[in-house]
């Protein structure tokens, strides 16, 4: 398929703001015409006086008329301007929105193998770098080009010869620009991989400043950040500097377009093949041409850049999605059924060929070695991707055909690492369900424990808590976002590794939280602690991406050698904190 153009696809992206474009072109491209009347104005008053006009109103006519081309061009480029900028900026906040509309449509390790900093340049300075193509290339260069078009049209009408010598100057500025812009978008790339480079590093020396600390790693790790800020400074330099010199000339050369119409003009006026009055007019209007072209130059690498910007943000908004169902299905009981699943990513099987069946009402824990599969069973389940091969159910019904909304809207997923917004403690917790009363959110509280710290903080529910929860421990986050499950109220409940930060001191508190928070759901229990799943209806052995043991806690030690194994070793580690 033939790639479609990146301005096409920016007009595209544009589409609900094409009227108000397409004006602001219009009144551009008026407003650029109006403004070489008086240039026009000039060449009739300079005539006038070689031919001894005498009659004062003839030059206040010929002042007013430039007069009046320079405030239609003043006012008409004002008024395009506004248009085109209040019609990019509203499509700038059309894209951001799709885009944060795409991103839970995409597949969960897309979003993981993206970094923060890429998404940030993506999503900030990527759609904001379209500005310059919405709200200033489309109606200033158009409109710059268009009315030089114009103006050397007029000049092929009034004597060909002269017309052609005022366009000598401009391909030889344009030689030299060339030279910059032949791999100006392969520089820009260059430029925009140079500054994702920095912003990742810039988001993981923040990010792990707590680390940085703890293990005295500060000159390291700003010596890291420090290289990454002077090598992206050190490419800008590097690049403007290649570029100088070649722009300079394109600039001084470009504009010198009376080298060639004085001296052979001249020539042709003498020799009687030329009129004064076409000389004059030629040499004025010629004079228009450059401020226009000059102005649009100022835009070409822009246009070198908008093939970066826009496959930049189309990584996300033409991203794969997953492909659901839009129409909302019925579910019979909530049971689930996996069937023949096999998944992987990065070109890696990580499931193989599993299938199980998990009750309405009952309480399954998948337990296994680090990295054998069991979080990512857990989240196909919830939908955070789709399977490669064999199929999923849940209350009867194919995951693929449940609209993602609605599939969502069924589980509650509890993690380890549970992110909390920069909002207050109340608000997080009715992320659960938006539209909870206070009471309510303050209901769930309680019932998962929290409540009691809460109100000791010193603005209780209305504590902010920082970024991811920064002001708060691990256990009083787990707690919260316990509480934001229960709000939720979902039918199915996925719990990661949800008590790996509780301090003894608080697990029996957490304990019963979670036993509010599973009564009568369909449960699925992640865990390496096996102590917390002895009671699980069913316990499923994952080891290398496939099922090696099934049964409850009795039937696994009895039956499975890798359960025994990790039974005995979880005993061991308890007795070992006991004597501690």
């Amino acid at each position: 398929m033939k790639k479609q153009s990146p301005l096409l696809r920016i007009w595209e992206l544009g589409e609900k703001e094409h009227g108000r474009l397409i004006r602001s072109i219009v009144s551009a491209v008026i407003g650029v015409l109006g403004g070489m009347i008086p240039y026009y104005a000039a060449a009739q008053i300079i005539i006038a006086l070689v031919n001894g006009e005498k009659e004062l109103s003839f030059y206040l006519t010929w002042c007013g008329i430039g007069l009046a081309g320079y405030i239609a061009r003043t006012c008409l480029y004002t008024l395009a301007l506004s248009m085109s900028h209040k019609a990019a900026f509203s499509v700038l906040k059309d894209i951001r929105r799709r885009v944060l509309e795409k991103l839970p449509k995409m597949p969960l390790g897309t979003i993981i193998d993206t970094s923060s900093g890429r998404m940030k340049q993506i999503i900030v300075d990527q759609v904001d770098s379209m500005e310059t193509t919405l709200a200033h290339i489309l109606p200033e260069m158009t409109s710059n080009v268009l009315g030089a078009v114009c103006v050397i049209i007029y000049l092929f009408i009034l004597d060909w010869r002269m017309a052609l010598l005022s366009l000598v100057s401009l391909p030889v500025g344009f030689l030299f620009m060339g030279a910059v812009m032949g791999n100006y978008s392969k520089k820009y790339e260059g430029s925009v991989r140079t500054t994702q480079a920095m912003n990742e590093t810039m988001v993981e020396y923040i990010g792990g400043i707590e680390v940085i600390k703890a293990f005295n790693q500060g000159k390291n790790s700003y010596a890291k950040f420090t290289d990454r800020v002077v090598a992206n400074a050190a490419y800008f330099y590097n690049w403007m500097k290649e570029c100088q010199l070649p722009m300079a000339l394109a600039k001084t050369i470009a504009p010198t377009t009376l080298i060639t119409i004085l001296p052979v003009g001249w020539i042709l006026y003498q020799n009687g093949s030329l009129s004064m009055e076409t000389f004059v007019t030629t040499i004025i209007l010629s004079l228009s041409i450059v401020g226009p072209l000059m102005a649009a130059m100022n835009f070409v690498d822009s246009l070198a850049k908008i093939g970066t910007i826009v496959g930049s943000v189309d990584e996300i908004l033409l991203g794969e999605e997953q492909e659901h169902g839009e129409l909302p299905v019925m579910f019979g009981k909530m049971d689930i059924s996996v069937e023949n699943v096999s998944f992987g990513y990065h070109e890696e099987e990580v499931l193989h060929n599993v299938s199980l069946t998990i009750p309405a009402g009952s309480m399954t824990a998948f337990v296994g070695p680090s990295g054998s599969g069991k979080s990512t069973l857990a989240k196909l389940i919830a939908g955070f991707w789709d399977v490669n091969a064999g199929s999923i159910t849940m209350g009867g019904c194919d995951l693929n055909k449940i609209p993602l909304q609605q599939l969502y809207a069924q589980v509650a997923f509890v993690s380890q690492d549970n992110y909390l917004f920069d909002e207050t403690i109340r608000e997080n917790i009715r992320m659960g369900r938006p539209g909870a009363s206070d009471s309510q959110v303050e209901a769930v509280a309680k019932a998962a424990g929290c409540d009691d710290f809460i109100r000791k903080l010193e603005q209780g529910y209305d504590t902010k808590v920082g970024g991811g929860g920064a002001h708060l421990s691990g256990g009083e986050r787990q707690r919260i976002a316990i509480a934001r499950a229960m709000l939720k109220d979902a039918p199915v409940v996925v719990l990661d590794e949800a008590t790996a930060y509780i301090d003894p001191e608080n697990e029996a508190v957490i304990q019963r939280a979670v036993a509010q928070l599973i009564k009568g759901k369909t449960v699925i229990v992640i865990a390496h602690r096996l102590s917390t799943i002895i009671d699980a209806d069913q316990i499923f052995v994952i080891n290398n991406g496939s099922i090696e043991g099934a049964g409850n806690h009795e039937e696994l030690l009895k039956n499975c050698a890798l359960y025994q194994n990790m039974w005995q070793a979880h005993i061991g580690a308890k007795d070992g904190d006991e004597l501690c």
